[in-house]
C-alpha cells in the first residue's frame, strides 16, 4: 500500500480506522452517549456453569468508561450492573441486592470450576458485550497496541487479521486478541481465549447478520466455537451464541 513506510506510519491503525468507518463511523460513535441493545443469549458454555439460559432482555452499553446494564437480571424487577471493578444486582429502585467487587479475581478459586453465580455471569456478559460494541471503535485510543497479523482465508473469503493488545486496566476476554475484517472492513471473526472460563476456553467468535441500525452497524448473530490448534472452528458444542433482536442509538442524556 501507497505510504506504508512513511515514519510514524501504524499499518494496524489503517487497518482499525477502515473498521471503524465500516461499523458506522468515528463522528457517530463520538456523538452517542450508549447502545441500547435487545437481546437473548446461551450456550453450552454456561449451562456447564450451571446457569439459568437463555438470557434475555436489554443490555445498555454506554460509550464512555466500562459501564453495562443488563435488565431485567437475574429475575423481573432486578437490573445487573457491570462497572469493570465492581458488578452488582440492584432492585428497580436503585437499592443495591448484592454487589462483587474486583469480580475478575473470584474465577479463581475452586467454586468457579463447578458453576457461576448470577455476579459471575454478569460480569462476563457485561465485558464481553462491552467489547462486542465497542470495538472497533476505541482503537484509536494509543492504549491499545495494534499489529496487522496477515490475511486468513475461509468459506472462500479472505479477512485481514488485526491483532490486539488491550491496556491492562479494560475488562474483557484476554490481553491479546484477533479481529478479522472482511473486504468491507466489518468484524466477521474474533479469536481470544475466554479466560473466566479456563485457559481452555480458546475461541473463535463469528459474527453475521450485520444491520445498519441508526447509522451503527451491529451484528445481529453471533456463535462462539472452540478454536483448534490450526486456527479452524470445532463445530461442536456452541460454547456461546447470542441474537441481537433491536439496537438502539441513545443520545442527549437520554440514559435512565
Amino acid at each position: 500500500m501507497a505510504g506504508d513506510s512513511a515514519p510514524g506510519h501504524n499499518p494496524g491503525l489503517t487497518l482499525a480506522e477502515q473498521m471503524i468507518e465500516a461499523h458506522g463511523g468515528a463522528a457517530l460513535w463520538e456523538r452517542l452517549d450508549a447502545v441500547r441493545i435487545r437481546v437473548a443469549f446461551g450456550g453450552t458454555g454456561f449451562r456447564v456453569k450451571l446457569n439459568k439460559v437463555p438470557v434475555r432482555g436489554t443490555i445498555t452499553v454506554e460509550r464512555a468508561g466500562q459501564h453495562v446494564t443488563l435488565e431485567p437480571y437475574p429475575s423481573a424487577g432486578q437490573r445487573g450492573v457491570f462497572e469493570g471493578s465492581e458488578v452488582r444486582i440492584e432492585s428497580a429502585d436503585g437499592r443495591v441486592l448484592s454487589r462483587r467487587s474486583q469480580p475478575r479475581r473470584a474465577f479463581r478459586d475452586f467454586r468457579h470450576l463447578l458453576w457461576w453465580d448470577a455476579l459471575d455471569l454478569l460480569y462476563f456478559a457485561g465485558y464481553a458485550t462491552w467489547t462486542y460494541i465497542c470495538v472497533p471503535f476505541v482503537l484509536t485510543d494509543p492504549a491499545y497496541e495494534l499489529h496487522p497479523a496477515g490475511t486468513w482465508q475461509e468459506g472462500g473469503q479472505t479477512w485481514r487479521k488485526l491483532h490486539v493488545r488491550f491496556p491492562s486496566g479494560i475488562h474483557t476476554h484476554c490481553r491479546d486478541q484477533v479481529f478479522y475484517a472482511d473486504e468491507r472492513g466489518r468484524i466477521v471473526r474474533h479469536d481470544y481465549t475466554a479466560e473466566p472460563f479456563g485457559a481452555w476456553a480458546k475461541s473463535a467468535n463469528y459474527s453475521t447478520g450485520h444491520q445498519d441500525f441508526g447509522g451503527l452497524l451491529v451484528a445481529t448473530r453471533r456463535r462462539v466455537h472452540l478454536r483448534r490448534a490450526d486456527g479452524l472452528p470445532r463445530p461442536h458444542p456452541t460454547l456461546v451464541w447470542i441474537n441481537v433482536e433491536d439496537v438502539t442509538i441513545v443520545a442527549g442524556n437520554q440514559i435512565e
